[in-house]
């Protein structure tokens, strides 16, 4: 299956090197005549035949109390990366939190199941190599859609690439790096199962999905605090937070 699923990849990005209509045209896509093939792959073939499916039975099977303590300890065990991230952003204060949260929920929350320092008083803060190198100056670069892994630009798959070997190299084994992978992938989708109204209402799901993604990383990229708000009403806050 998965070799059927990779040739039938590798067929619609050949065929799919149509002109875009004038009115479609990105400058933030260039990539575009290639992304939408892969795009629809993703839509089509992975979500549709493989990933959907599995989170809609790792959604009805799990419980909340369990879905709830994978999503804490995988974030738990990423603190390290968001807190080092913010040192080298110049935010000091996000640093301090992010290791306070590292002390506490290791220990007190064990081993991160148990996101204690949330209730008291100290809340997450993502920051990863991607905004790290936004703040340094560095634009997104072209937009990206990543067979099996979805929207990113430039930019933010070289970031991706940094945080994701940083963790194996220090905690995990291969296998557990694949498992912590799979889990992460399988909530991901599942959070997202209630917003898919949204897309496929949308006249033109593949620009949608990627004005969400520009409006998430502009949303992270500044704290909650862009200089400019582009946020269209119709987007919806919680398809945007779990994109």
């Amino acid at each position: 299956m998965f070799r059927t699923a990779a040739m039938l990849g590798i067929l619609l990005i050949l065929f799919g090197c149509a002109q875009v209509p004038e009115e479609k045209k990105d400058a933030r896509d260039p990539l575009q005549v290639l992304n939408r093939p892969v795009y629809d792959f993703n839509m089509q073939v992975l979500d549709a035949y493989l990933l959907r499916p599995a989170a809609v039975g790792y959604a009805t099977v799990t419980p909340q109390p369990v879905r709830s303590g994978i999503v804490n300890f995988i974030e738990n065990l990423q603190t390290p990366i968001d807190t080092v991230n913010a040192v080298f952003q110049g935010k000091p204060s996000n640093a301090g939190v992010g290791l306070a949260r590292f002390l506490i929920n290791s220990t007190v929350g064990v081993f991160g199941i148990f996101d204690v320092a949330s209730e008291i008083g100290l809340e997450l803060v993502k920051e990863d190599f991607g905004q790290t190198l936004g703040v340094w100056g560095i634009g997104d670069g072209a937009y990206l859609m990543l067979p099996a892994m979805g929207p990113s630009t430039a930019r933010n798959f070289t970031g991706d690439v940094v945080d994701n070997l940083v963790i194996p190299q220090v905690a995990l084994s291969t296998p557990q790096s694949l498992i912590v992978f799979a889990f992460k992938a399988l909530e991901a989708r599942a959070s997202l199962i209630p917003q898919e109204g949204l897309l496929n209402e949308s006249l033109d799901p593949y620009i949608f999905m990627k004005d969400i993604y520009f409006q998430r990383q502009l949303f992270e990229l500044y704290d909650g605090n862009p200089p400019l708000k582009q946020e269209p009403d119709n987007y919806d806050e919680d398809f945007l937070e779990n994109l």
